[in-house]
């Protein structure tokens, strides 16, 4: 009798570990690409990009206990490839470029600092300082300028937005693996070329 009792009891919790598994609503993405457009200027190829980005409650707390936050926007160069893989070996150009915006939270102020490079700027509260990461303008990820013509009209190029696990301190390097608050990252989104 207690035999049956507890097979019957294991096929129900696995029959309702599957049910709400099955019911779990499509979680949206945490970072959206909103703009993404890049033209060729003085013969240098310039991106512009904005990205919206919502930080999951464990992120917005650990920032909170002063955890900085580094985010890496991503080029990649998709076309013509032949060329990339070319300039790749007479200059050493990875048909990659990436940029970190550093996402910090001063308490004693109890302000926001997104920093790129030795460039930062403080904001008064996280929703304007999360429309900061990833917003830039003319960044220039390729020189272009000894290009064929035609090979610059093929140019294509794709970007995202994620955040660098690699660049948190050591324990919450720990709680990242496995954990889907802690891997925030867009989807490749393509590059819109204004072409002149």
């Amino acid at each position: 009798m207690t035999a049956s009792i507890t097979h019957w009891l294991k096929k129900l919790s696995l029959g309702l570990l599957l049910a709400c598994s099955l019911a779990t609503p499509v979680l949206a993405d945490d970072i959206r690409a909103q703009k993404a457009e890049a033209e060729i200027s003085d013969g240098k190829l310039q991106l512009a990009t904005r990205f919206v980005t919502d930080l999951p409650p464990d992120l917005s707390e650990a920032l909170q206990q002063g955890v900085p936050l580094t985010f890496k926007l991503e080029f990649d160069l998709t076309r013509p490839r032949a060329y990339a893989y070319y300039t790749t070996l007479r200059d050493w150009f990875e048909p990659m470029a990436a940029l970190d915006f550093r996402l910090s939270y001063y308490r004693f102020t109890n302000r926001y600092r997104v920093s790129i490079g030795s460039l930062s700027t403080h904001y008064a509260t996280l929703d304007e300082a999360l429309r900061a990461v990833g917003n830039i303008s003319s960044w220039t990820v390729l020189d272009v300028s000894d290009w064929d013509s035609s090979e610059t009209r093929r140019l294509a190029g794709r970007v995202r937005l994620s955040l660098d696990i690699g660049a948190l301190p050591r324990p919450f390097q720990l709680n990242a693996f496995g954990s889907r608050d802690w891997t925030l990252a867009s989807d490749w989104t393509d590059v819109k070329f204004n072409r002149k």
